[in-house]
């Protein structure tokens, strides 16, 4: 492994465990009255592309990041299109 792959698994371990205690709380408690339909709407598409643009280069720390963290944001974002 190239230390390029290594600063992008790092890279990836750290942005997608940044967002679990978000994730953590909003299903827990339900709240998602501080969520902004609008901007998770936006992240969300744009994590999709993400992951889409790591599929086509074959970036596997791309791939392995966004999936975690598109599967952690759609369930956010429908969680707030439910609980709203």
């Amino acid at each position: 492994m190239h230390s390029t792959e290594i600063i992008g698994y790092i890279a990836a371990v750290l942005t997608t465990a940044s967002f679990v205690p978000q994730a953590w709380h909003t299903f827990r408690t339900r709240d998602v009255s501080g969520i902004s339909l609008g901007m998770y709407s936006v992240f969300t598409v744009g994590v999709a592309c993400w992951l889409a643009y790591g599929l086509l280069i074959g970036a596997w720390p791309v791939v392995i990041a966004n999936a975690i963290t598109l599967a952690l944001a759609a369930t956010i974002l429908t969680m707030k299109l439910r609980y709203s």
